[in-house]
């Protein structure tokens, strides 16, 4: 990758403002040398034990990687990378100046939106995570928080720490990883081997908490067992009957007869999600579909009737974009991959084995 010159940002933002720091990395506005107009966030990793070891942590790897490989509008974009003396790794990326969906959806006294706003932002959401599939990459972090907002009002998909490519079906990966209120069941039941449907069940969870405006998946306690409480009661208990080969992974959890939740019909998700109406649910009870193999694909999804059923999606210029401005970018680009926002409990995701071959 060619390497541009930078420097502390000389105008509004003020100079070499931080914009967030955390354990992980530290966030700080700048600008072009060679273009004082086009605003940059530089993302300084810290040099934690694992970098000593390997030389550069692998979140930073992955981030680098597949960032470098996938350029789409809908995909926050990376214009360089540079080190320091003391090993600190920089990435520097576009800024987004208008903070991410999360704050746009706490934010409940000060921000309305209605289907048209959340049709155009799941849109864009979704044509990222096409074109992440369509180059075998998976996400594997998808959540309102890493959704970033440009001036513009686009959505951008951002965070690759825990990506991961799956051009290998026979490649064994972590089933530890996504963060827990996004994550789907055949990661709690131990799948080492999974494909896109992952990301399709985290997309499906955006979508709902966009309806909802709270977490569809929440719980408190987050362990595994209280998680997979939770889909079955949200969602329906996973059995032989509606998931075929489920008992087989080795952390499916039986479920005594008179205990099982019955998969939720289509009257219920039309019910519930009413907002995004009949078209809308149906998407969303298609992406909830607990055999991995039901789920859509990200190609099947962007051609789905719910985009062009009314209303129609909302134009950029008319979208509300107030979602905590540029200190929530650096907010959330602190973070390692798989951390929950302070204000949900900052749960993390999963414990990196750095030594593990299964990534």
């Amino acid at each position: 990758m060619t390497l541009t010159r930078f420097h502390p940002c000389t105008h509004s933002p003020p100079i070499g403002k931080k914009l967030g720091s955390g354990q992980y990395a530290d966030v700080f506005s700048a600008h072009l040398v060679s273009d004082p107009t086009q605003l940059v966030a530089i993302k300084k990793i810290k040099v934690g034990p694992e970098v000593q070891e390997w030389g550069i942590s692998h979140d930073s790897l992955r981030e680098i990687k597949f960032l470098q490989e996938l350029s789409h509008p809908n995909i926050i974009r990376l214009y360089s990378v540079f080190s320091t003396k003391n090993q600190n790794l920089n990435l520097v990326l576009e800024q987004l100046p208008q903070g991410d969906l999360l704050k746009l959806i706490q934010d409940t006294n000060n921000i309305n939106y209605n289907a048209s706003d959340i049709k155009a932002w799941m849109g864009m959401l979704c044509r990222a995570v096409w074109f992440c599939h369509q180059n075998f990459v998976l996400h594997r972090d998808i959540k309102p928080n890493n959704l970033l907002i440009a001036a513009n009002g686009e959505v951008k998909l951002a965070d690759f720490g825990l990506a991961r490519s799956f051009a290998d079906p026979h490649a064994p990966m972590t089933y530890n990883t996504i963060t827990k209120w996004y994550r789907p069941p055949e990661l709690y039941y131990q799948a080492n081997f999974y494909s896109g449907a992952v990301d399709i069940w985290s997309v499906g969870c955006v979508f709902a908490e966009l309806v909802q405006r709270w977490p569809f998946l929440y719980s408190n306690p987050d362990g595994d067992l209280a998680m997979i409480a939770k889909i079955c009661e949200q969602v329906g208990t996973p059995t032989e009957d509606n998931w075929p080969g489920v008992s087989k992974l080795r952390g499916y959890v039986p479920v005594a007869k008179q205990d099982i939740n019955p998969v939720k019909k289509r009257v219920d998700w039309e019910t519930n999600f009413s907002t995004v109406g009949p078209a809308g649910a149906d998407l969303l009870m298609n992406m909830f579909a607990l055999d991995p193999r039901k789920r859509p694909t990200a190609a099947q999804i962007l051609e789905h009737h719910y985009w062009t059923s009314d209303p129609r999606p909302s134009r950029l210029e008319d979208l509300p974009r107030q979602g905590g401005g540029l200190d929530t970018m650096g907010e959330d680009l602190k973070r390692r991959g798989g951390e929950l926002p302070n204000t949900r409990g900052d749960k993390v995701a999963r414990k990196i084995d750095f030594g593990s071959m299964i990534g």
